[in-house]
């Protein structure tokens, strides 16, 4: 006998009651209340969404939202930020963990699922793909992301279709994690992604997708599916579970940054996704007085995250006490982050707490945020020789923007680092891509050059962070101190050397770590 179950269309809504939406009908499922559902949804009006383990200042550009009408919300599962309107289409699946048509494990409970879609996109005649840890493809290009999350005995699977596709107000509403950028290596986000109306040259209707792609579900787990409404146990828990899925609470106040602290700062880009570790340090007692730790990964359960940061709290500031809790944690809990170590938060966590070190150099905690090391500790870091600054900072005017050299007119802040590097006995050079960044960086350390000292944007480094440990040249990055190219969604044309703004370096801060490292304070 065929198994059937509910098909569930509830239109077009706006972010919080799509997100309540979700909490209600998982829960409805984990008591047995309804039965297995395949749920249609569409956001209006459009909005913002960070998954469950992200900070919502560090994820999305509120001001541009408030301005253009964008709302702002929070998904009970993990994963990355999403910008969402009614040219994109939400599929949802909600079925017992132990559904004999359904793996156990969450790897290959992400493949079988997607496989739905994929079979239903066949039928619009898209050929797509799954893309393992949680994609689906085409021709290399995304055209939806998925994950999910479990309650009870029950699970929510969950994807996002691309229809049609506002690039640009994507690009200014959420602020792009850059470090994705480098595994698909790709030059800009327009190249790694796709929706149907790029593949098929228009969007077709969108009851026609939602037939299709329910049938590629039926099919793929041999079921028949039915079209229902929302029962009344689950109107109920929607009227009971909207204020608070309406409210800052739920939105900010879950994941908040600890911004308004005094806090360390680090991260890692890890096959799960970008790992983002804040810690509050009380440095007298060198004890943790506060974690938190976001990011775009997917947790199980989903809590797990919430548990590690309390556990450790009040612990001792140092690595070796970190490795002990953290690897203690994931050996007592049964935890699962897929991507994810308890080495990569390790690592991430003993970064922040690295950055200890820079109150030694008179650098407050705020300031020690826009320093990056690479491949040795403050502590172990040689005399650098050369001086790396970014093209960047060159007024666009200048005959020296893209070109090694300057003429040092007084009119930018290239020429006064210049001028510190003649001070200090530094060699300057004007780095123009990551290409020649690699190629100097390689020389320098082939030549016997023992360290560096450079300038660069946290994105830039964060997306380059495996290539700077790979070359194994130690040094030390300083942050710049104003739009970069990331924020205005322009690294595509600065990695061609082209992007036409000016940015600045922070001098005060880059001459103390000068003056530093090279006299061996």
């Amino acid at each position: 006998m065929i198994e059937v179950w509910r098909l569930l269309d509830t239109g077009p809504r706006p972010a919080a009651e799509n997100m309540a939406l979700n909490e209600a009908i998982l829960e409805a499922r984990s008591q047995n209340l309804v039965p297995n559902t395949l749920r249609f949804l569409q956001f209006s009006p459009p909005c913002t969404l960070v998954g469950y383990h992200q900070a919502v200042e560090q994820e999305i550009r509120l001001d541009f939202c408030r301005a253009r009408g964008i709302e702002t919300n929070r998904r009970i599962t993990g994963g990355g930020a999403l910008f969402c309107d009614e040219s994109q289409l939400g599929w949802e699946i909600y079925a017992p963990v132990d559904h004999p048509g359904l793996p156990q494990d969450i790897e290959s409970l992400y493949a079988r699922i997607c496989q739905g879609a994929v079979q239903g996109l066949a039928k619009l005649g898209v050929r797509a793909a799954f893309r393992p840890k949680n994609d689906i493809e085409v021709n290399g290009r995304k055209i939806s992301g998925t994950g999910g999350t479990r309650l009870g005995g029950a699970f929510l699977f969950q994807g996002t279709l691309l229809v049609d596709f506002d690039v640009d107000t994507m690009l200014r509403a959420l602020r792009i994690p850059t470090e994705k950028l480098k595994d698909k290596e790709v030059a800009s986000l327009r190249e790694r992604v796709t929706c149907l109306a790029w593949e098929l040259g228009h969007p077709p209707p969108i009851d026609d997708i939602k037939a299709a792609l329910a049938q590629g579900f039926a099919e793929l787990l041999g079921i028949e599916l039915v079209p229902g409404p929302l029962t009344a146990a689950e109107e109920r828990l929607l009227a009971a579970k909207l204020p608070y899925f309406r409210s800052k609470e739920w939105i900010h106040g879950l994941r908040r940054p600890l911004s308004d602290r005094q806090e360390l700062r680090a991260l890692r880009k890890t096959e799960g996704g970008l790992v983002r570790v804040s810690l509050v340090v009380d440095r007298r007692a060198r004890r943790i007085k506060m974690a938190l730790l976001t990011g775009d990964f997917f947790a199980y359960p989903k809590r797990a995250v919430f548990d590690l940061e309390a556990r450790l709290k009040d612990a001792p500031a140092d690595e070796d006490s970190m490795r002990r809790i953290i690897e203690g944690f994931f050996a007592e809990k049964d935890v699962r982050i897929p991507g994810v170590s308890p080495a990569d938060i390790v690592g991430t966590v003993s970064k922040a707490l690295a950055k200890l070190e820079f109150g030694r150099l008179g650098i407050d905690l705020t300031e020690a945020n826009e320093l990056f090391t690479v491949v040795k500790p403050l502590a172990q870091m040689p005399r650098p020789t050369f001086l790396l600054l970014p093209y960047c900072a060159k007024l666009p005017s200048c005959d020296y923007r893209y070109r090694e050299g300057c003429d040092r007119c007084g009119l930018c802040s290239i020429g006064e680092a210049y001028d510190l590097a003649d001070r200090y006995g530094l060699t300057p050079l004007t780095i123009q891509n990551y290409e020649m960044l690699e190629e100097v960086l390689t020389r320098c350390r082939e030549q016997g050059a023992k360290a560096f000292i450079g300038s660069c944007c946290e994105a830039f480094y964060a997306k380059h962070q495996a290539d700077f440990e790979r070359i194994g040249l130690p040094g030390m990055l300083v942050d710049l101190e104003n739009t970069t190219c990331y924020d205005l969604g322009e690294e595509s044309r600065a990695y061609q050397g082209q992007y036409e703004s000016q940015t600045e370096l922070k001098l005060g801060l880059l001459e103390r770590v000068v003056a530093c490292l090279t006299n061996n304070c």
